[in-house]
């Protein structure tokens, strides 16, 4: 079992002395207590030294946590001959009151409906070979406040300005890839380009994971303008187009769409696999197609299940702006992408990211951040257990902890 002490010594570089040592306290409080991370929670369960005023001192300090998270990673977690994918989701915390930093109504995929609460979004690096995710950037998304429009013109009618029919005199084609991203999209961008900034020359990750929430073109150009290749999901009814195949005209501009898909009669030259499964056979496709809406070629993989005893038919449309990516890695990489949900499962169960009761920006920055690093930590401290213990888990961890926490404090008593 490793020294807590020894595995953050990696972290001196990104912290002062002061902040190191109270991480120290910290950290272990975290993997021993029970009840609600808060820091009136983690007070009571530090050691000598780990007061109320050190836990308060240490949420108030401006923290690079991106770079904490990253250092801990490659020093402990990375393999380097290992293939490493960019993951990127957003979750939601639900909070109460009004004062909170950030507070917003915020749609909730868990209860199907906005809730109010907090809204981070957290990059991860996705391990192919250990199959598992590590948390490295998390960011808090505020809503932009919109004005209210004027109560005396919004009564009145707007009359529509009549313009001639046909395309405007000297207009000109606009480049599809040039797009406008929202606030949203822009502060993603912004965070995968800080973060390939960090990983510098030691790792060059070349695909980004995302839900259906970003398989479209604004979220495809965000992506590509950070010099990534997207692995996404396309609606399971998208309109796409084969490419043109037959002959050109001698004039204007070449065709470029061919046969609009029809899903129900895919050709069978685009069939790649076929399984059979507890019943469930499922048709593995794999095409290079248009969508309209988005200006370059994409690398379709189609899976269609049906169900032997009920015929019903279930579709998945993925798609990868790499067009050389196969069809077994686009799907696998995709799957992968479902680690960030157990990161985040995580973080709320164990480590405080649904208990904290901070209300200020940086305070509420670092509760968030402090419980996606405990989700590297406890990743790292389960791997010596798995070789003996293949099912131990981050309840048996805190356990063990707990255990240890205990032992020392009866043999503190029985020397007193």
């Amino acid at each position: 079992m490793p020294d807590i002490i020894g595995v953050l010594e990696c972290l001196s570089q990104c912290f002062d002395k002061t902040r190191l040592h109270q991480l120290s306290y910290i950290v272990p409080a975290m993997l021993a207590m029970t009840g609600r991370v808060t820091m009136l929670g983690l007070s009571r369960w530090t050691e000598k030294g780990g007061s109320y005023r050190t836990i308060q001192r240490f949420f108030k300090s401006p923290i690079v946590w991106a770079k904490v998270n990253w250092f801990f990673i490659q020093h402990h977690l990375l393999d380097p001959a290992d293939v490493i994918l960019i993951g990127g989701d957003e979750s939601i915390v639900t909070k109460s009151g009004h004062n909170t930093y950030g507070l917003g109504r915020f749609f909730s995929s868990l209860y199907s409906k906005p809730v109010l609460g907090l809204s981070f979004f957290s990059l991860s690096l996705i391990s192919v070979k250990e199959r598992t995710s590590y948390p490295i950037m998390t960011e808090q998304v505020v809503k932009e406040k919109q004005a209210q429009p004027d109560k005396k013109k919004s009564g009145q009618k707007v009359k529509k300005q009549s313009r001639k029919r046909g395309r405007p005199k000297g207009s000109q084609n606009k480049n599809r890839r040039e797009v406008e991203l929202t606030p949203y999209l822009l502060q993603i961008q912004t965070m995968l380009k800080s973060l390939l900034v960090l990983l510098g020359v030691d790792l060059s990750p070349v695909y980004c994971v995302m839900d259906g929430a970003f398989g479209n073109k604004n979220a495809l150009q965000m992506v590509r303008q950070s010099a990534l290749h997207l692995i996404s999901k396309l609606r399971y009814d998208a309109a796409l187009y084969f490419p043109y195949d037959g002959q050109q005209k001698k004039y204007g501009a070449n065709k470029k769409y061919g046969a609009k898909l029809d899903y129900d009669h895919i050709p069978d030259r685009h069939l790649k696999e076929t399984t059979l499964r507890d019943g469930i056979q499922t048709h593995i496709y794999q095409m290079t197609m248009w969508h309209k809406r988005i200006p370059d070629q994409l690398n379709i993989v189609i899976l269609v299940k049906t169900n032997l005893k009920t015929q019903k038919v279930a579709r998945v449309v993925l798609f990868s702006s790499d067009l050389a990516l196969a069809f077994d890695k686009l799907i696998d990489y995709y799957r992968l992408r479902f680690q960030i949900e157990f990161n985040f499962r995580d973080a709320k169960q164990f480590w405080g990211l649904e208990d904290f009761m901070n209300v200020n920006r940086i305070p509420v920055y670092n509760a968030a951040n402090l419980a996606m690093f405990m989700v590297n930590v406890s990743q790292l401290l389960i791997r010596h257990f798995r070789p003996n213990c293949p099912a131990f888990s981050v309840n048996d961890l805190k356990a063990h902890f707990r255990g240890h926490k205990y032992v020392s404090e009866t043999l503190i008593l029985r020397k007193k």
